[in-house]
């Protein structure tokens, strides 16, 4: 990849890691029209980056994880850190068991392009109306381990390429009662040792297929560190846009939007366009 091609695939990966849109559908599209190669750096490239996005929910919510909510309530400060992490323990722990369990079936299936392009259609459509299937979220509903471990449940339904994971576990909150805004954050803090461990998995595949040389070949090692650092600016810029857009107005704006980059896909394949899975 040259200097252009990374800044463009990193502002992407931080647009739409943590909007409900799916990153994979848009990784397709912005790959191909770029002509980047599926080599093996690549698929790790997109993967490895998204470590900038992991850093951009610490950057913003760094209160919530070293000094959780709970303290105003007068639980003791090691209680309430303990509360809040084990909560993110048993949200990650279904995605963690079935991805063990079904890693080949998963990896198997990223590069049905058609698969992702019709849950984006899907995925969309069912946006258009969840809002109003979930309507009876409340600012004092609590978070607790049940509703995280149902939360982290239907996160799984990520595993099916274009369905996207921050629109599972948000939709999975606002199945629990809880406010947009509510399930929106837990999303992003419930994406950090979900993608951290991505991450890692990744690193250590990149690393066990001879990834110190790839690594050290030609500029591979700058363009990761650019395309983590874009990745984390600009996670942090769709953050911050996310949480006020969906507090106000909802879901359907992005519903419409799944369903034409679905439609998008569709037609490109229909037009005989190559379009291929990276990651």
């Amino acid at each position: 990849m040259d200097l252009l091609q990374t800044v463009i695939i990193a502002i992407v990966e931080g647009l739409t890691e943590f909007l409900p849109v799916s990153s994979t559908g848009h990784m397709i599209i912005v790959q191909s029209l770029l002509g980047v190669e599926s080599t093996t750096f690549v698929k790790a490239f997109t993967i490895i980056i998204q470590f900038g996005a992991i850093l951009s929910v610490l950057c913003l919510y760094w209160k919530r994880f070293f000094y959780p909510s709970q303290l105003k309530t007068g639980v003791s400060y090691w209680r309430a850190m303990y509360g809040f992490y084990a909560r993110l323990v048993v949200g990650v722990l279904p995605a963690v068991i079935l991805g063990l369990a079904f890693n080949d079936f998963i990896e198997s299936n990223l590069g049905n392009v058609l698969l992702v392009a019709i849950m984006l259609i899907l995925g969309g459509i069912f946006m258009l109306f969840c809002d109003r299937i979930f309507n009876k979220g409340r600012e004092d509903t609590p978070l607790t381990y049940k509703r995280a471990f149902i939360i982290g449940a239907v996160q799984c339904i990520s595993m099916i390429p274009g369905v996207s994971r921050s629109m599972a576990t948000i939709v999975g909150g606002m199945s629990q009662r809880l406010t947009r805004k509510a399930a929106a954050e837990f999303s992003f803090f419930l994406a950090v040792p979900t993608m951290f461990g991505a991450t890692c998995l990744e690193t250590f595949k990149l690393l066990h297929h001879g990834g110190g040389e790839l690594l050290s070949r030609g500029n591979n090692l700058e363009m990761l560190l650019i395309g983590s650092l874009i990745a984390f600016i600009v996670a942090i810029a769709a953050i911050r846009f996310f949480i006020g857009y969906v507090t106000k107005y909802g879901f359907a704006a992005f519903g419409w939007y799944r369903i034409i980059v679905g439609i998008i896909i569709v037609t490109c394949i229909a037009c005989g366009v190559d379009l291929k899975m990276v990651d």
